[in-house]
């Protein structure tokens, strides 16, 4: 391809981009209830599921084939790991890493049950080990390192497995000089961990300034539904472009939280990624089904023609 005809290209893409954002700010953000509930899936309870906005009932194959974008009224409903990664990845090129770390309970945890037997759970009721997936593989034919988190695992929270997994990712991305992609869904830092999970937060800044600062390499951040707590203080907010999902809920403390403590009526809304893009927070907000195109069109030339310090 041309430099004309990828400029091109790239003018158009970001008309697009410029109608959907239109579309998506047009008028006010909607009232904080509705920004508040949760669009929720389950494929186990049968053929059909309701989109919990705006109340329409979505058939669950016909769902997957439109990738989880309720056609009513385009509500990006929740994703779990691997159908992320089915979505950005070519098929057959996804290599996975460090899949068989478990967390340990070292402080034998435990409130309405122990925090050994909630790991158990949702490793019976995702597949996963824990809360994130990592490995390589090429979106339209060009090599990344990706992260995807699972909200669906223990709220997709980041313990010591979760943290430790990203940190080898981000560290094979800079040996291989490839670009870095991190998909971030959750509520924060596992609580159940203590202490440790709150230095994953610290371990994986350390090694996003090794990939981003020192050997200048590219890390794309994408915000989905919901990110919050530590991950937005870390590894959610890193990036050198961070995009989000439509309407993706982006914060550290929640609203309730911030009202309480500052005594301040919070509008409604704020932490929603409309807002935050209107406040410059965030570089781009890209439909889900556009999101593979995006981010292959912003690795592709990292990819061509790496930096070399002198």
């Amino acid at each position: 391809m041309s430099v004309i005809n990828w400029f091109e290209d790239k003018r158009k893409f970001g008309g697009l981009i410029g109608a959907f954002l239109e579309e998506a700010t047009k008028g006010s953000i909607s009232s904080e209830r509705e920004r508040d509930r949760r669009i929720s899936i389950n494929t186990n309870k049968g053929l059909w599921a309701r989109c919990d906005n705006c109340g329409n009932m979505l058939h669950v194959k016909f769902s997957k084939q439109n990738k989880s974008v309720c056609e009513e009224r385009g509500y990006h409903l929740s994703m779990n790991s691997m159908e992320r990664i089915e979505l950005l990845i070519d098929r057959n090129t996804w290599i996975p890493m460090d899949e068989d770390m478990v967390a340990k309970d070292a402080l034998g945890f435990f409130d309405e049950d122990s925090h050994q037997n909630r790991i158990a759970t949702s490793q019976e009721k995702t597949g996963l080990t824990d809360a994130a997936q990592t490995g390589i593989g090429y979106p339209n034919g060009t090599l990344i390192a990706l992260g995807v988190m699972d909200f669906h695992f223990m709220g997709g929270s980041m313990g010591s497995v979760v943290g430790e997994k990203i940190t080898r990712s981000i560290e094979y991305a800079t040996h291989k000089s490839l670009p870095l992609i991190s998909i971030c869904a959750s509520g924060g830092a596992r609580m159940q961990e203590g202490t440790s999970s709150l230095t994953q937060m610290a371990k994986i800044s350390s090694v996003s300034q090794i990939h981003q600062v020192q050997k200048r390499l590219l890390y794309i951040s994408v915000l989905t539904y919901p990110t919050t707590g530590g991950v937005t203080a870390s590894s959610g907010m890193l990036g050198d472009i961070t995009i989000a999902e439509s309407k993706a809920y982006t914060a550290f403390a929640g609203k309730r939280v911030i009202e309480q403590t500052s005594r301040q009526k919070i509008p409604d809304g704020f932490q929603a990624a409309e807002s935050l893009f209107d406040n410059g927070l965030l570089d781009l907000i890209v439909p889900r089904n556009l999101l593979k195109g995006v981010l292959s069109e912003i690795s592709e030339p990292y990819s061509s023609a790496p930096y070399n310090k002198i």
